[in-house]
């Protein structure tokens, strides 16, 4: 009886690392209530921007100096596109997160949670992206 409780236990187990496993496909995210609207966020509540800069298909325009105020939300190695989540492979050789083919991106003076101003940047060239 001991045996078949604790062989069924591993069974469950290895069972739920599995399907956690295909779960982790899209990026950890949250949509947000702002004062702007409804936002996409990183886990942590930090609001995500696109560049209309980005117009190539799979391409960041936003490198180097830009990069490092807009740092690009990554993608691990081993990420998989899902739904409206694509994944674009950047000029540093990092992969990067994309939601409706749009980069994703943080703006380094956002410190707080549900923070937008980076919204309106650049002429209006960073928004923050919409679910």
């Amino acid at each position: 009886m001991t045996i078949r409780v604790v062989a069924l236990s591993c069974l469950v187990l290895l069972a739920a690392c599995s399907s956690s496993r295909q779960m982790v496909a899209q990026p950890a995210h949250k949509v947000i209530d702002t004062p702007i609207g409804t936002v996409l966020a990183t886990n942590r509540g930090k609001t995500l921007y696109t560049f209309a800069q980005d117009m190539a298909p799979g391409v960041s325009a936003c490198n180097d100096r830009c990069a490092a105020n807009w740092p690009p939300l990554i993608a691990l190695d081993d990420a998989v596109p899902v739904g409206p989540w694509t994944i674009v492979q950047r000029g540093d050789g990092m992969k990067q997160w994309a939601y409706h083919g749009k980069p994703l991106y943080g703006w380094h003076e956002d410190k707080q949670p549900g923070d937008t101003l980076g919204d309106g940047r650049l002429d209006g060239a960073w928004k923050a992206a919409r679910p």
